[in-house]
């Protein structure tokens, strides 16, 4: 591990009432493990019938919506702004559903249930090829499998009482 402000090396070192952590000799300052945030979107209609998936550019399997927090960005910022930059959609309303940990790509996915005005048309941006509406059912059978995504919808899926 490396000091991500000089380059240094860490090496480890005791931190009262925290254990081991990296610090930095060059500093001279313990630097916690640092790690992106971002949002994991289940995307339903008002009146939680239908489910939004989108497939990406070059992919053949259906995913949930995510992105990342920019710096100094609040997860309810977060939401509508990268609904509406991937799909035109404008998100009516959330709720918080969970956080976990995703260590393929070593983040923290803070996950939502995000109500979305579907009678606006979906206008896909860059990263996403498609998007549609699908209902509970359709979505299982779509979403990427073994994936966080699938996880996720099944969760939700069951707590909404939508689950086949």
């Amino acid at each position: 591990m490396y000091c991500r402000d000089c380059g240094e090396k860490l090496s480890l070192r005791f931190l009262e009432n925290e254990g081991l952590v990296p610090y930095c000799p060059k500093c001279e300052q313990f630097k916690f493990p640092f790690f992106p945030v971002a949002v994991l979107m289940l995307v339903v209609n008002r009146g939680e019938n239908k489910i939004l998936l989108a497939r990406h550019a070059g992919e053949d399997v259906f995913k949930l919506f995510a992105g990342y927090l920019k710096k100094g960005e609040s997860a309810e910022k977060a939401i509508p702004r990268e609904l509406k930059e991937e799909t035109g959609l404008n998100a009516v309303k959330w709720r918080y559903f969970g956080s976990r940990y995703h260590s393929a790509k070593d983040l923290l996915l803070l996950q939502f249930v995000v109500t979305a005005d579907e009678e606006s048309e979906i206008v896909c941006g860059e990263e996403i090829e498609t998007a549609r509406w699908c209902t509970p059912e359709e979505a299982q059978t779509l979403i990427l499998k073994d994936s966080t995504a699938e996880t996720f919808l099944l969760s939700a899926l069951e707590t909404l009482g939508k689950k086949k």
